[in-house]
Formats: C-alpha cells, structure tokens, sequence
C-alpha cells in the first residue's frame, strides 16, 4: 500500500476515534475499557499472524523494547486518553496531541540523541502560546472553581490528556529500538498491545475497579470500532510510515486528524469554540505543518570559471 494511502487511512481513523471513545464513558470504568479495547486488538493481530505462517515467539532483547513501547503506547497514554475525556471535549483532547510532533524530537534528543533544529524550538513556542489561549478561559472558570471549593475536573482533565501526548510520544521514539529488533510490524503490535492490557489490568485490580460487562449496543459499536480500526488498522498504518518515512514525518498525521475531531466535535457534541479557541487551535496546527515542513534546500552556486587567455600565434 502507497504511503499516501496509509497516511490518509490513519489520519481519517484517528480523527473519529477521539468522538468514538466517549461512547464507552459512563457504562463502563474508563480502564477497563482500555483493557477490553487492546486485549481485543492484540487477539486479533496474534491471529492474523498465526494466519500468516509467522512465527509468534520473540527474542528477549526485542521483548524489552516491545514491552516499554506497550505500556507506554497502549497502557499509559490510553488510560490517561480516556480519563481526560471524561471531563474535557474529545475535540480538545485531539489538538492537544498535535503537541506530540514536538514531544518526539525532544524525547528522541534525550533517548537517541537525535540533534533538534531551530525550526523545532520556534514551532513549538508558538504551539505553546496557542495551546495557551485555546485554553484560556476554561483554565481560568477552572481555577476560580477550586478557589470556591470545587473539585476543578477540567484541570484534571488538561493534566491527563497532556501526560497521554507525552506516554505516546515517548512510545513512537521506542518503536525505532523495537524495529532494530523485529521487523514483523504486526507481530510487535500483538505484543505491544498484550503488555499495554496487562499493565492497565493491573492497574485496575490495584485501583479496586470492577470488570462490568458492556451493557449496550452503543458501547459495543464503540468497542469494536476501536479495537479493530481505531487499534489494529490504524496503528499498522502508522508504524508502517515509521519505517518507511521516519516518526517525524510520520507525526504530520497530528496536523489532520484534530481538524477532523473538531468538526465531529462540533456536529455530534455541540462543540461551540469562540474566536480564542479558533485562534488557539489555527496556531497549534500551523505550527506542527511548519515545524514538519522539510525546507527546500539551497541551490549551490553555480561557479563558472574564465577560460584561459590563448596565446597569440
């Protein structure tokens, strides 16, 4: 499949996924969703390489890598995704991952020491400020709330929707130790998702938390949704773009799939932003096209030399 093609697959999942997770919300613990979304996702994956002849065993060296990049990617990041959701819009929650473009070349200085450009620092300065004013006023009834007694969810929201960007970033850094280990994409996705399940279904059984049977078709819909698209055909786009055209480039999926949440948001949630939220987002998103622009280089100089004198004859 072109790169292209795996580029618009992931962007067009990805940006309904952040709408289809507040399906499952209310019924069911937001962890133990996580856990039946990836337990689903990685029986199927394991399947479909059984299927394919692949051998399902992996080495201990590339199981480290795979078991890090797991809790990060599916365990951490998901819990902290569907926790945030409860008390902020799926919409927000969907530009605050644009950020991840900047996340990775920060986690990658300081895990592979990946050299950072300028353009990195700029950009990520101005996605700062945008993140700033998209979340201005709602930081600020948030904080008059706590001052009045209230429990201030909407900051607890932006604080766990902020460490999920950061857990995914810090996972996509490890999918290229992983690679240099096992080059079978679905076959480390199997295993990435089983440590990610068996790290929040730990955490679960700690927290006291109950496995509740989905009660709905409504949270069936979303489950499956998830698990199969939002999980298996998704993120085998994504890592597929990984090692064909590096995670930098691959992040640019980060500029598409909030616009796209956005607008679900705004059609299916009644998502109602004011111009400092138009203009937070417009700078958050042109910032991550900006800082993924490859700038056209520089043509070299072209030096013509003077032909030598001849001698008269």
């Amino acid at each position: 499949m072109p790169s292209s093609l795996l580029f618009l697959v992931a962007s067009l999942i990805w940006g309904s996924t952040f709408w289809a997770i507040t399906l499952q919300l209310g019924e069911v613990p937001p962890a133990v969703s996580v856990v039946y979304r990836f337990a689903l996702s990685s029986a199927v994956l394991f399947a479909w390489c059984k299927l394919r002849g692949d051998k399902l065993t992996l080495s201990w060296r590339a199981q480290r890598w795979t078991m890090l990049q797991g809790c990060a990617t599916f365990g951490l990041s998901y819990i902290c995704t569907y926790s945030s959701e409860q008390y902020l819009v799926s919409a927000l929650v969907a530009v605050l991952f644009a950020l991840m473009v900047f996340w990775n070349p920060l986690i990658s200085r300081v895990v592979l020491g990946t050299p950072l450009s300028w353009r990195t620092w700029a950009a990520g300065s101005v996605a700062v400020s945008g993140v700033i004013l998209l979340f201005y006023q709602s930081i600020g009834l948030a904080v008059r709330d706590i001052l009045a007694g209230g429990q201030g969810h909407f900051l607890l929201g932006l604080i766990l929707a902020l460490a999920a960007t950061l857990a995914s970033a810090f996972g996509n850094v490890i999918v290229v130790k992983v690679r240099e280990q096992a080059p079978n994409v679905l076959l480390t996705m199997a295993w990435g998702m089983l440590w990610g399940t068996l790290l929040v279904a730990l955490w679960v059984l700690a927290t006291g938390e109950r496995f509740v049977a989905p009660p709905s078709a409504r949270y069936w819909g979303g489950l499956l949704y998830l698990a199969l698209f939002g999980s298996v055909i998704a993120f085998a786009c994504f890592f597929t773009l990984i090692d064909r055209i590096g995670p930098q480039k691959a992040t640019y999926i980060g500029v598409v799939t909030p616009v796209i949440s956005v607008l679900l948001s705004i059609r299916l949630e009644h998502f109602r932003p004011g111009i400092l939220e138009w203009t937070g987002m417009a700078l958050c998103l042109g910032s991550v096209a900006w800082a993924l622009r490859t700038p056209t280089p520089a043509r070299p100089a072209v030096i013509i030399e003077p032909e030598p004198l001849k001698k008269a004859s």
